[in-house]
Parts: structure tokens; C-alpha cells; sequence
């Protein structure tokens, strides 16, 4: 008789809490805001496909109606910019503190200024045994271009100088970039703005691709070095497209070998800890090169929030096993509570 009612007992907890079995199958509900444009290049059938047979499920978000009456979502994804989206979201994440946003609007809206994007670095100032980590020189212009030449040169700036729109909204402009190869041609930059000095990187550029705790490396070509003789020749302001999504991939291109050599795994690592720490962001890369002639020293270069992980190879894997991580903290939270 007391050995029937202990079953029964147990019988009950297995019911509430589901077999290791069910537990597996428990869905994972996933809420998407995204631009049409990323929803094609992220949600690829592939990514679909793996994430349905581990139980994640995607559900676009309809921005016309309140977030709170959709759902239930676990995991909130988005991509968008707006004040008032922000203020959904902060509202929402108030309400539903059970819901994971990734990642919460106030921290990726630091990545939104060039000038306050890189200071995590620069302060960081990381430097081991395995090399140094900093960003390069740079100066921000916020008016009056006549100005920057006498700028420029108080702040003991080294042309060539790299000249970005100093505000990224997500327009094909705020990704554009310029060089300027001499003194006069400064005044005829556009600000607001951010000046980064030039450093040579033998055309390589490692894009750092973050996904929690992943980390996944790829080689791109980048703008070219410039030597002295150029620097002379040259002259005026030289526009280019986003160098970072127009560079081919230099993966198996035949490069020399102490160009195309990723950076140290335990340097990345580091970075990427100390980064996800201040930056409060999840999903991010960054663009990193190293001094051309040198073997150890690194400058990030810039930092995007939720990038094309669709041209990582075997984003679809390391994406899927992000998202049930949470799935999985959920559950040992509900379970210790149950206990």
C-alpha cells in the first residue's frame, strides 16, 4: 500500500515536471523583429529547418499590435531602430521579466556613436602574452569642416586619416567611409564624423564573429596598405562602400601567411569576455586588424551589433545551441523552484 502511494506521488512529479524525453520536446518560442532584409538573410530555411527538430520555434512580431498581447515568446530577437520600438521593448522587458530580449535597446544603442563604440577598448587597453589589443587614434569632428585641418594637427594625427559618419543608423551611408590623403583635403569631409588614423594591415581584416559564448574567426580582404611613396602621390578624399560587406572572402585566397594568421585564440577570448561584460551585448562582432610588420599588436576598428551571422559557416548550429542554453536555464529555474 505505501509503496503504491509513493508511486503515485512520483507519478504526479514526473507528470508536472514531464519525462527527460518531454522535456527535450518543450518548445522554444522564439519573437522576431527584424528588417525585411534580415529576416532573409538570418531566417535561411537551413537555420529553420535545425531549429524546428530541436523544438525552437519562430514567430515574427507584428509591430501594428501591442507586444504584450503576442506570444508567449521565451526570447525576444530584434534588429530595429526608433526611439519608439526601444520604448516597447523597455516597457515589455518590465513587464515579462521572464522574457530573454537580445539584447536590451539601451546597450545597443552605445554601438550607435562611433566615438562612445570603441571607448570599452580603448579603456580595457588589453595587452598579455599573446599580444595587444587597442584602437587607433582618432578625433571627433562634430561641426564646422573647416575646421578639422587645424584640429587634425593639434591633436598630432598622422595622415592618412579614415573618416566614418560618426552616427550608425543603419543606412548605407552611415557605413560608408572616406580617405583623406592630405592637410587641405580635410576641410572637405562632412561632419559629424570620427577621424581614425590609417594603419597598415596588409589588406586583411578578421571579422569576430560573437554569439554568447561562441566565437567564430573569417579573414577578409580590406583596403590596401599605403606606402610612402603613395601618401605622396595622392591627394584629396577618396570614398568607399562598406569595406566590411563589400570585401571578398580571404579564407583560402593565397595571402602570406603572417598576414592571414588569426589572431590568438586566448587573446579573443579574453576580448570577447571583457567586451560582452561591458558592453552588456550577446550578439556582436568585430572588426579587427593587425599592424602590418607586426605579429602581436591588434586594433579594433569598429563593432556591430547582430551582424550578417548568415555568412558564417555553420552559423545555423552554434545559433540553435544558443538559444536552448536558455531554454535550459529556464527549466533548472523552474526546477528549483518546483523543489
Amino acid at each position: 500500500m505505501l509503496l503504491r502511494e509513493i508511486a503515485s506521488v512520483n507519478e504526479g512529479k514526473d507528470k508536472e515536471r514531464g519525462t527527460p524525453h518531454q522535456r527535450s520536446q518543450q518548445k522554444l518560442v522564439v519573437g522576431y523583429a527584424l528588417t525585411s532584409k534580415k529576416v532573409k538573410s538570418f531566417l535561411q530555411p537551413k537555420l529553420e529547418g535545425l531549429a524546428r527538430k530541436k523544438g525552437i520555434s519562430f514567430v515574427a512580431i507584428d509591430q501594428n499590435r501591442p507586444l504584450s498581447d503576442q506570444g508567449p515568446f521565451d526570447i525576444v530577437l530584434h534588429k530595429l531602430l526608433g526611439k519608439e520600438w526601444c520604448q516597447v521593448l523597455e516597457d515589455y522587458r518590465e513587464q515579462h521579466p521572464e522574457v530573454t530580449v537580445l539584447d536590451p535597446p539601451d546597450a545597443i544603442r552605445h554601438l550607435h556613436n562611433r566615438q562612445l563604440m570603441l571607448q570599452d577598448v580603448a579603456d580595457l587597453n588589453l595587452s598579455d602574452c599573446y599580444g595587444k589589443v587597442g584602437v587607433p587614434k582618432q578625433l571627433v569632428i562634430t561641426q564646422d569642416p573647416s575646421s578639422i585641418p587645424e584640429a587634425v594637427s593639434k591633436a598630432g594625427m598622422v595622415l592618412p586619416l579614415v573618416a566614418k559618419p560618426l552616427i550608425v543608423d543603419g543606412t548605407a551611408k552611415s557605413h560608408e567611409l572616406s580617405i583623406a590623403y592630405d592637410q587641405f583635403s580635410l576641410s572637405l569631409l562632412e561632419p559629424p564624423l570620427v577621424l581614425q588614423e590609417f594603419v597598415n594591415h596588409g589588406g586583411i581584416m578578421f571579422k569576430v564573429y560573437i554569439v554568447g559564448e561562441a566565437i567564430k574567426v573569417l579573414r577578409r580582404f580590406s583596403l590596401p596598405d599605403v606606402t610612402e611613396k603613395e601618401l605622396l602621390k595622392n591627394s584629396g578624399v577618396f570614398r568607399f562602400p562598406r569595406v566590411s560587406c563589400a570585401a571578398a572572402s580571404a579564407e583560402y585566397a593565397d595571402v602570406d601567411p603572417t598576414v592571414a594568421e588569426l589572431p590568438p585564440r586566448p587573446l579573443l577570448e579574453r576580448l570577447a569576455r571583457e567586451l560582452r561584460r561591458r558592453l552588456g551585448l550577446r550578439l556582436f562582432n568585430m572588426d579587427i586588424i593587425r599592424e602590418h610588420g607586426s605579429n602581436d599588436r591588434y586594433y579594433v576598428i569598429d563593432i556591430n551589433y547582430f551582424p550578417g551571422y548568415g555568412k558564417m559557416p555553420g552559423y545555423e548550429q552554434i545559433f540553435t545551441d544558443f538559444l536552448l542554453s536558455f531554454g535550459q536555464n529556464k527549466y533548472k529555474r523552474r526546477h528549483s523552484t518546483n523543489n
